[in-house]
């Protein structure tokens, strides 16, 4: 378990505290007004206690920043503990949900205390915290998966809930920590174009007629006209039989392996050699040279949005996320693979041309940090206004952050439910979050200091591994302590729902 326990009392006193004694169970989409909100006496902050998840393909001892985050000063627990130590979740979500003490639930808490979501996000997600947010380390490379839209969600819980555990879409942002690594979405047309003419292994399976389908598409379409051709290609790939499944891949290792001897390998190529150590004979070894392959410096953030292709290879990030768990994989997995929904749920959006104003593009920079190899198609002066048409691959959507006050920087994706905010405080420094309508968690990554907030009387001490829940309309002021700076990262509802 994560961060520090609330402080032992008797059961009356600490419901109490944590305000389970009020009598608003049961009122989550009856919140009150942000007024009303604003002047119900309510806890500043709540420490959390948060479940780690042990998956295979997590790091572990102290090479895992999950297992150092959980027990954090207590490195001989860290060294004997020999399993994976992969994720370390922090919300509700009932498949490993926080709690403030050993027998009081956030989600319990939240349901009692609508207040701390503030009336829309109450009214919104239905009295319950509408983001999950989590920390990764990744040894070994996650499947080749895709989370569904809500109606396919919902259709898929309804059909197999031991497997779909919730009927929620599950859009997810990745904050890297450390160099990060990652297949996201389908590759860009010439891409895939060369990867027919120079790996017979995948052409043989993807056959001869879908593979004359797609080197007859033109490029300039942008990856509109070809995504018919790519969804037969990919799922007559995806489709094959283990058996040409693992020949082809002997194959592709036998011939790469001799390649290696007298010329360079492709970064792809290396890459599918060490998928195929990982994972041998499984068909994601071959599906990952239709993906793209992205490697983020710490800082940098990737957005998935439903329906859209993706693998995490290996590093540490911050991820956030929808309140859901639904994975639905086909690839580099020993769980259960749904192939067939899998293929058939994907965009298959590779570029896409879209009509912007300079204005937009420069004044409202934030959503456009996804624009990758702009070029300017056309342009038009029309009152003092310049209207271009760009060409803006979209996929994969990578964001920079966009600082929001000294030593924080905001990551804001398309969905409502999440935004992910990064604190770097150099020794001696404080900063101010001004109370939000929505709840926040805030996790202490490195360096230790203090945080005060609403009317607490008292500064709450922060070290590396504390979690914190804060309601809404709070006011939040960090400051650091020591020689060192102190990182933070903080998980909100997205602040242009909230505006």
């Amino acid at each position: 378990m994560a961060s520090s326990t609330a402080s032992s009392a008797p059961a009356a006193s600490l419901e109490h505290q944590l305000g389970l004694g009020r009598g608003m169970g049961g009122l989550g989409l009856l919140a009150p007004s942000d007024s009303a909100a604003a002047a119900t006496p309510m806890p500043g902050l709540m420490r959390l206690r948060c479940a780690v998840q042990h998956y295979e393909w997590g790091r572990r001892g102290a090479a895992s920043l999950v297992a150092r985050l959980a027990v954090a000063g207590e490195e001989s627990a860290v060294d004997n503990d020999c399993r994976p130590c992969a994720e370390l979740w922090m919300g509700t979500h009932p498949s490993a949900p926080s709690s403030l003490a050993p027998d009081v639930s956030l989600r319990d808490w939240i349901a009692r205390n609508p207040a701390a979501l503030g009336r829309a996000v109450a009214a919104r997600w239905g009295g319950d915290l509408p983001f999950l947010f989590k920390v990764l380390s990744v040894a070994k490379a996650l499947s080749i998966q895709a989370h569904p839209d809500r109606p396919l969600a919902a259709a898929l819980h309804a059909l197999r809930p031991a497997t779909y555990r919730d009927a929620n879409h599950k859009p997810e942002m990745a904050v890297a920590v450390t160099e990060f690594h990652a297949l996201c979405g389908f590759a860009e047309t010439k891409e895939l174009k060369e990867v027919l003419r120079t790996v017979p292994e995948v052409q043989e399976l993807v056959g001869k007629e879908e593979s004359r389908k797609l080197l007859s598409v033109k490029e300039q379409d942008g990856g509109i006209g070809v995504r018919s051709y790519l969804k037969s290609a990919f799922t007559k790939l995806m489709i094959a039989s283990e058996e040409a499944v693992a020949e082809a891949i002997a194959k592709l290792k036998s011939r790469l392996n001799g390649d290696s001897k007298v010329r360079t390998l492709t970064k792809k190529e290396k890459l599918v050699l060490s998928l195929e150590k990982q994972y041998p004979g499984d068909v994601g070894v071959l599906a990952a040279f239709f993906l793209n392959y992205v490697k983020l410096s710490p800082g940098e953030a990737l957005y998935v949005g439903a329906n859209e292709p993706h693998a995490y290879l290996s590093g540490e990030c911050i991820e956030c996320m929808a309140t859901s768990d639904n994975v639905v994989r086909a690839g580099l997995t020993p769980k259960y693979r749904d192939v067939q929904t899998l293929c058939s749920m994907l965009t298959y959006n590779q570029v896409c041309f879209t009509r912007l104003s300079l204005y937009k593009l420069f004044v409202h920079s934030p959503p456009f940090d996804c624009i990758r190899n702009i070029m300017l198609y056309k342009y038009a002066c029309k009152k003092h206004l310049i209207v271009c048409m760009f060409y803006v691959q979209t996929f994969p959507e990578v964001l920079r952050g966009v600082p929001v006050q000294p030593y924080v920087t905001r990551y804001t994706p398309s969905t409502d439910e999440f935004e992910i905010d990064r604190y770097q405080l150099p020794p001696g420094k404080s900063v101010t979050m001004s109370p939000v309508p929505g709840p926040s968690i805030f996790l202490v990554m490195t360096g230790e200091g203090e945080i005060q907030a609403g009317s607490m009387p008292d500064n709450a001490k922060a070290k590396e591994g504390d979690i914190f829940f804060v309601p809404a309309h709070t006011e939040v002021k960090l400051y650091t302590s020591g020689p060192s700076s102190m990182q933070l990262y903080r998980a909100g509802v997205n602040s242009r729902f909230l505006s």
